[in-house]
């Protein structure tokens, strides 16, 4: 069994890493590092606590950690795991530098250790359903990608994501997700063009974000907003054969917030009255009229990251989510903050790997 301590115990620790973990056979939550210690006393009497991190890197027996600390300290708390011979695991977007991540990734490759970042949105259901109709071919030649990830948060909060600093705000929050999904899809842009804001009364860090990736034949539109109280579009992928609309968001964060874990048969289950929809003619008509389906949704897994941590470290397998790939999200981030600031189109730069 896979010994695990986990680093932080805040909202990604409590809702994904914690449950995912404690609903594998294959792992053992062994210690945990946080300021409430006393809290963590009366829920985990089994477990080591320590007040910070350093004491958890320097004193438990591991074979993985997980970092779900402010981004500001991944790098150097994943730079003390591999030091200390460790395998780490760390939440998007992994560091705050794409400089950064390449010295962590050199680092465990010298050490011989699996380093992966949290990417779990790979495993939303809806993802994964707008990704198998691209492989399918519905759409024929796509030309138009519409992300967005809206929510409803017009004030802001005390909470350490929306003050200043490296890393805060949600274009390296939500932002991360949906530029890694992107990438996922159709590779890296030629170019984009970015909007990223500050836009609620006293906000400090970025809670709106307009990107644009350009590519060569279509174009990929990445969106955030904290004003949405409405129904939210979640993707629209249109084609020269059809286009396919999906509201609302995968429904694994809420359950697992409500205790519903992997093991319960609804889990990652969508229901029917959020399936998205897929817009064509239909076949042999010649009128230009359009046949609107319902595309059942796949069902989420995010139990299928920490499966896959468990085979590369067991079996050395392919690690789910390779921090060269999260690089390339880094850059993204960095350059539409140029964009932004700059008001320009930013060329995507050519890196010999």
């Amino acid at each position: 069994m896979i010994k695990v301590g986990v680093i932080g115990y805040g909202y990604s620790a409590k809702t994904f890493h914690i449950p995912l973990i404690e609903s594998s056979a294959s792992f053992e939550l062994v210690a945990i590092s946080s300021s409430q210690t006393e809290l963590l006393r009366m829920k985990y009497s089994a477990i080591s606590l320590y007040d910070n991190a350093a004491a958890l890197i320097a004193g438990a027996d591991l074979d993985l950690i997980i970092i779900t600390a402010p981004n500001n300290v991944h790098f150097s708390l994943a730079k003390l795991c591999l030091e200390k011979g460790i395998n780490v695991v760390i939440e998007k977007p992994m560091v705050t530098t794409s400089l950064q991540a390449i010295e962590l990734i050199q680092l465990a490759k010298d050490r011989g250790l699996l380093l992966s970042v949290f990417h779990n949105r790979r495993w939303d259901g809806d993802f994964l359903t707008a990704k198998s109709l691209l492989q399918q071919n519905r759409f024929g030649s796509v030309r138009f990608f519409e992300s967005h990830f809206d929510r409803f948060r017009p004030t802001v909060r005390p909470r350490w994501r929306e003050q200043p600093g490296e890393g805060a705000g949600i274009w390296f929050d939500l932002g991360a997700h949906i530029v890694d999904q992107a990438i996922c899809l159709f590779g890296l842009p030629e170019a984009l063009t970015a909007r990223c804001l500050p836009l609620r009364e006293g906000s400090q860090t970025t809670d709106y974000f307009h990107v644009i990736l350009h590519y060569e034949n279509h174009e990929v539109v990445l969106h955030a907003s904290s004003f949405s109280a409405a129904p939210n579009m979640r993707f629209r992928i249109e084609g020269t054969q059809g286009t396919y609309v999906k509201y609302g968001l995968d429904p694994q964060e809420e359950q697992l917030k409500t205790g519903i874990t992997p093991n319960d048969p609804l889990y990652g289950v969508e229901k029917a009255a959020n399936y998205g929809r897929f817009y064509g003619e239909i076949s042999g008509d010649t009128s230009g009229q359009i046949r609107q389906t319902t595309v059942e949704t796949v069902n989420g897994c995010y139990q299928q990251y920490y499966a896959e941590i468990a085979q590369a470290i067991t079996l050395g397998g392919p690690n789910p989510v390779e921090p060269d790939d999260v690089v390339e999200v880094l850059r993204i981030l960095e350059l539409a903050e140029l964009s932004s600031m700059s008001g320009k189109t930013m060329l995507m730069p050519k890196v010999n790997r």
